[in-house]
């Protein structure tokens, strides 16, 4: 059934994630129109939370659409794929020219491009909405990146700044026009990319504080928490202290110790480094963190057998200064933070490029100064380096305010990879970003070589050092020289 009153967004998908981004809209003063496929969700929102604001229950789509004031907005809450397809190919033929339908899922930027171009044809506008935060940032504030046009921002983007995070530095809210079509996915996807390295390397830290220092759980929830009060202070420092202080009930055991060594991943983390091959772009610690959590899981049968068929080949561990390694770990963990920040926005701008997106690197980092998952005190530096294009640097790593303090951290870096090596404990983070790190900053790499056999093989020629043009060599007949 329908109500008089008119609502100002509607949502359908009432899970977890899009009742609570329907509660935090009525939070803020907005008339919402609920929908679900199935009525028991929607009956169960408004039973539990009716008090909470105004709801329209709706039961079909005709019934949602008739229910909204124009232009209507509806917001999509269902799993990323054919089933927003689905969802979309309900609605259009009940919409009107301007009005707004919203995916807040985990999309595929491809599908969110792919759908703005078939629904602006038809005179509607399709918005892909990043949101992170989880369901607490949903109810409470998340960190919003919408796409889409210029034009359904203009009539979106209130509504979506009122219900984000405001940024504890300047209260501004974490919602801003990203850019066209898909940029808003793209950059949730690049987001969660970050997401996936700073965890791993947070993992990679605690291991070695473990197996290297012997430091127990307890105690590191202490150091962590310490940390917090550094330039490492971020949402996942602080929830990494929560997590290593909590006791399992059954066993008296720490809780970490109890759960399963096998980390999933919904799709974005892969996503990311997909896209960064086709760019180009070379996320290393992003894409070993991927891999990390695909050797955790799906190969988990081999790991058990390997435990008992390799060998460690390691030598017998010495002594370390405890005070000492844990401040190399801190620093470590710092610098290959940033690397995968670094490596996210590099990823970014090259995306900006080829889509002609033209990305606001500075408006981005503001947007994940909180409720994002990657919210950290460093934003404000990076926010501070990309502030003016003009002297934006050309890698977050060049801005002064990190340049200086990798300097300073570097031989601790160093060492914490080295040790890692020595004791026979992975690391592919912290030894993949300092790779990278010293990657760019070799004067020579060996990709000449890489292009010698490329020729060699394949005539595919190759520059040289001292002439213009490409070059192909006879590499087994006289060896002479052609300029190609």
């Amino acid at each position: 059934m329908t109500s008089e009153k008119k609502a100002q967004i509607g949502v359908t998908g009432l899970a977890v994630m899009g009742a609570n981004l329907a509660r935090n809209f009525a939070h803020h003063g907005y008339t919402v129109a609920l929908h679900n496929r199935s009525v028991g969700k929607t009956d169960a929102l408004i039973a539990e939370h009716g008090d909470e604001g105004e709801f329209i229950r709706t039961e079909t789509m005709q019934e949602l659409v008739d229910s909204l004031e124009k232009p209507r907005r509806i917001l999509i809450m269902v799993k990323a794929g054919a089933p927003v397809d689905s969802v979309i190919e309900q609605l259009v033929p009940l919409l009107d020219e301007d009005d707004i339908i919203i995916d807040g899922g985990n999309s595929h930027y491809p599908d969110t491009i792919r759908r703005e171009q078939a629904l602006a044809e038809k005179g509607l506008h399709f918005v892909g909405v990043g949101v992170s935060g989880g369901e607490e940032g949903a109810l409470n504030g998340p960190s919003i990146m919408p796409g889409g046009s210029r034009k359904s921002y203009d009539s979106l983007g209130p509504m979506l700044e009122s219900i984000a995070a405001d940024a504890p530095e300047d209260g501004k809210p974490c919602c801003a026009w990203i850019g066209t079509d898909g940029a808003g996915h793209f950059v949730k996807m690049v987001h969660n990319g970050i997401e996936y390295a700073d965890m791993q390397v947070i993992g990679e830290a605690y291991e070695l504080l473990r197996q290297v220092g012997g430091i127990e759980p307890a105690q590191q929830a202490e150091i962590f928490t310490q940390w917090n009060s550094t330039e490492l202070s971020s949402y996942l420092i602080e929830i990494t202290a929560e997590v290593l202080k909590q006791v399992d009930s059954r066993t008296g055991k720490p809780l970490v110790d109890v759960i399963v060594d096998a980390a999933a991943m919904k799709g974005t983390g892969t996503w990311t480094v997909q896209a960064a091959l086709e760019l180009g772009s070379p996320v290393t610690g992003i894409a070993e963190s991927v891999f990390a959590r695909a050797l955790s899981s799906t190969a988990r049968e081999t790991r058990l057998e390997a435990q008992e068929t390799l060998a460690a080949g390691v030598p017998e561990p010495g002594t370390v200064d405890d005070a000492a390694f844990i401040e190399d770990v801190r620093r470590a963990l710092y610098c290959s933070k940033l690397v995968a920040y670094a490596q996210g926005l590099e990823m970014l701008d090259a995306a900006s490029a080829e889509h002609d997106w033209d990305l606001q690197l500075d408006v981005i980092a503001s947007l994940w100064r909180a409720g994002c998952i990657i919210r950290a005190e460093l934003l404000e530096d990076i926010m501070a380096a990309y502030k003016d294009k003009e002297t934006a640097p050309r890698n977050l790593l060049f801005a002064p305010a990190f340049r200086d303090v990798i300097a300073e951290y570097l031989p601790s870096w160093r060492r914490v990879v080295v040790e890692a090596t020595n004791r026979g404990i992975p690391a592919p983070v912290f030894a993949s970003s300092l790779s990278y790190y010293d990657g760019l900053r070799r004067p020579r790499s060996n990709a000449a070589l890489t292009q010698g056999l490329r020729d060699y093989f394949g005539a595919h020629t190759y520059l040289r050092t001292d002439s213009e043009g490409a070059f192909h060599t006879l590499w087994s007949s006289d060896r002479s020289e052609i300029d190609s």
